[in-house]
């Protein structure tokens, strides 16, 4: 498979992106291939080949994306090859768990404020209204999607 300039920038800047949000660089690069392709799936050695990373660096993204629930991987009859692609169509199910988690964090906050001491109380503070913005975001988000999904219809 041959990338053009563009499509190599294209999968670089896709894979910075996902590092600054914590994804390891050779994930991160997975993703951006997966994205640019022209092909919706790609098998283990055309993601290696491409990307030129080792096949340690190649299976250990691979298993990570799999295990954050990013990718899966599907077969074909007579083909012994996984060919591993992104999860596009459970993006919404995907966008609802983060939701889910930013309520789980909140708590956490809270208890952390319920435990530290109460001689910091600005500190107390700043730490209750991330835990409060969190909250308000895990309510209003699920409603910008629904609002989102009914303007496309």
């Amino acid at each position: 498979m041959k990338l053009t300039e563009k499509q190599q920038a294209l999968i670089e800047r896709i894979g910075v992106f996902q590092e600054k949000t914590g994804m390891q660089p050779v994930a991160g690069r997975i993703i951006g291939l997966l994205y640019v392709s022209d092909k919706p799936e790609l098998t283990f050695d055309e993601i290696r080949e491409v990307l030129g990373i080792s096949k340690s660096a190649t299976s250990n993204a691979l298993n990570l994306l799999q295990h954050l629930n990013r990718l899966d991987y599907i077969t074909f009859s007579g083909d012994r090859k996984r060919y591993f692609r992104l999860k596009l169509d459970r993006w919404r199910e995907l966008v609802l768990q983060e939701i889910d988690s930013i309520t789980n964090f909140s708590d956490t906050l809270q208890e952390v404020v319920a435990e530290r001491t109460k001689s910091t109380p600005e500190y107390n503070r700043n730490i209750l209204d991330v835990a409060d913005f969190l909250k308000y975001l895990h309510k209003e988000l699920p409603m910008l999607l629904q609002q989102w999904e009914e303007q496309r219809k």
